[in-house]
């Protein structure tokens, strides 16, 4: 099992917190929310829970998902 970010979109406020800490991972779009452009880069290239604490509306939610 692996953790995958998803990212509520209706609680996501546009901070950019998850952005600034995991660019890899996170990317602010024209709607001014932030989307998962790497799911695969959590545990890689960040460390997405940290992401997960820090955003104020906990919009992040990890998700288990089986590695293929």
């Amino acid at each position: 099992m692996k953790m995958v970010p998803k990212i509520d979109l209706e609680k996501c406020i546009g901070d950019s917190v998850c952005e600034a800490m995991c660019p890899d991972v996170f990317e602010m779009a024209d709607d001014e929310k932030a989307h998962v452009i790497n799911a695969d880069g959590c545990g890689d290239l960040c460390d997405c829970e940290e992401a997960v604490d820090a955003c104020p509306t906990e919009a992040i939610i990890l998700e288990e998902v089986e590695e293929e």
